[in-house]
C-alpha cells in the first residue's frame, strides 16, 4: 500500500479506516525514529559516564514498557474494532514525541541544573 501521509506528515488525505490506520502507523514510525535519534545523542554525550549510560538505558527500557502498556490500555476500549490500530498508534506517537522532547532537553540543560546529567 502506498504511503498515505502528505509531504507535511499529515493524514488529511486518508479516507478509509485502513488508510487512517496506515497513516497513524507511519506517523508513529517517524516519531520512533526521532526518539531513537535523541536517545543515541544523549548516550553519545555520556560516553565517559558508564553509570549514567546504564541508568539511562534502564530508564528507557522501563519507559518503553510503560508506554506500550499504557497504549494497550488506551486502545483496549476499541479492542476488536478496525479503529484499534489507529488509536494505539496515535497513543504511541503522542507518548513517544513527549519522551523525545524530554531526551532532547537533557542536552540543553542550563548551567547549575542539578537534575541534568553531565558527561
Amino acid at each position: 500500500m502506498p504511503a498515505i501521509a502528505s509531504d507535511d506528515g499529515s493524514c488529511s488525505n486518508a479516507n478509509t479506516q485502513a488508510q487512517m490506520n496506515t497513516c497513524a502507523a507511519e506517523e508513529y514510525q517517524r516519531a520512533d525514529g526521532a526518539l531513537n535519534s535523541a536517545y543515541r545523542e544523549v548516550m553519545a554525550r555520556l560516553t565517559d559516564n558508564a553509570p549514567a549510560r546504564a541508568k539511562l538505558r534502564a530508564a528507557q527500557r522501563a519507559w518503553i514498557s510503560f508506554r506500550d502498556a499504557e497504549c494497550a490500555y488506551v486502545s483496549s476500549a476499541t479492542e476488536g474494532g478496525s479503529v484499534q490500530a489507529m488509536v494505539r498508534n496515535q497513543c504511541l506517537t503522542h507518548m513517544t514525541s513527549e519522551r523525545t522532547q524530554t531526551l532532547q532537553e537533557f542536552g540543553t540543560c542550563e548551567e547549575g541544573d542539578l537534575s541534568c546529567v553531565r558527561q
